[in-house]
């Protein structure tokens, strides 16, 4: 015993200095635009970038033309900048807007987010056979957006697939909570199916934490898209933001038993995925975690309707810089 603690001492005095050397910043969704929004969106600059030319030559004579030529250089890294930072500005989308209501639904007074080491303990009591998790990204200072950081397994690790990881996790969860499945024998992937906005931050974040069965992701577990449809949601993401799912949600509430544990409690859509409840490609349903007296439910509701009763649970991506 008196050989191990100075390791433990030490892991700990690592992690603050790891959290003292480093600071994340956004990680954004970029990289899997598809060939006809690049090539749209060239046409729709370069139109826009010769219209100002024309307007801008109407206001110049020889001399002020000689003085815009002289600055060039200047001139394209002006235009550059600006042209990006008005391209951004139109990346949070308005569309939905109208399915946004009040909501005073908060968390339970007795929800606390517990350590990573916690979180990742509890997971493997339910899930032996989950290997590493890099615990010390749990010491980093997260900005404003994210509550805390949370322990999740890479549904890859459970199951061959992430049907069957969701049915194995909500099996587990009916084990522990009194539980009322809605849509049991219908969660094929005919029914259920992630994102693929998800999907890609899935792997990210993988990539991020190579070797880890666990991962820890920046999130928040609702509060900041309540009262929102789940579609509303997915339109007003941060350009680093991503909406978990059935199995990122069903993990959260493994860890975290009062995050849904009496009547006034926020409930949760898992934005994350989608479901078409007669199994035919029309994917215009959300899954959903509710709470009343004989437990957590879990069924499905539209993807357009805005409640104040809910939010939408989102992680965010980030590197280190």
């Amino acid at each position: 015993m008196l050989e191990q603690a100075p390791v433990a001492f030490e892991s700990h005095a690592e992690s603050r200095n790891m959290a003292a050397k480093h600071t994340i910043v956004p990680l954004h969704l970029s990289g899997n635009t598809t060939e006809q929004q690049n090539q749209k969106l060239q046409d729709c600059l370069g139109g826009a970038v010769h219209t100002a030319y024309l307007a801008a030559i109407e206001q110049l004579d020889r001399q002020s033309a000689q003085a815009v030529l002289d600055e060039e250089n200047k001139l394209k890294s002006e235009i550059v900048g600006a042209v990006t930072e008005i391209v951004y500005k139109h990346t949070m989308s308005n569309k939905y807007e109208d399915e946004e209501v009040g909501s005073d639904r908060g968390y339970p007074l007795t929800y606390r987010v517990r350590p990573v080491e916690a979180q990742a303990t509890e997971l493997r009591k339910v899930f032996p056979k989950l290997g590493s998790c890099n615990e010390k990204l749990g010491r980093l200072r997260l900005p404003d957006e994210p509550e805390a950081w949370f322990a999740i397994p890479r549904w890859e690790a459970v199951a061959p697939t992430y049907n069957e990881a969701v049915e194995k996790i909500l099996e587990i969860l009916a084990s522990k909570r009194r539980f009322s499945n809605r849509i049991v024998g219908r969660l094929g992937k005919e029914y259920l199916r992630q994102t693929e906005r998800s999907r890609l931050a899935e792997t990210l974040l993988a990539d991020q934490q190579q070797g880890c069965d666990i991962l820890l992701v920046a999130a928040q577990a609702g509060m900041l898209h309540r009262g929102s449809s789940a579609r509303r949601t997915r339109a007003s993401l941060a350009g680093n933001e991503f909406c978990l799912g059935v199995f990122a949600i069903a993990s959260l509430l493994l860890t975290h038993t009062e995050r849904l544990s009496d009547g006034d409690a926020l409930m949760i859509d898992c934005g994350g995925d989608e479901y078409s409840p007669r199994a035919d490609y029309t994917f215009d349903r959300v899954p959903l975690f509710d709470y009343d007296l004989s437990g957590i439910e879990f069924s499905i509701f539209y993807d357009d309707r805005a409640r104040n009763l809910w939010g939408t649970p989102t992680g965010f991506l980030y590197k280190l810089a």
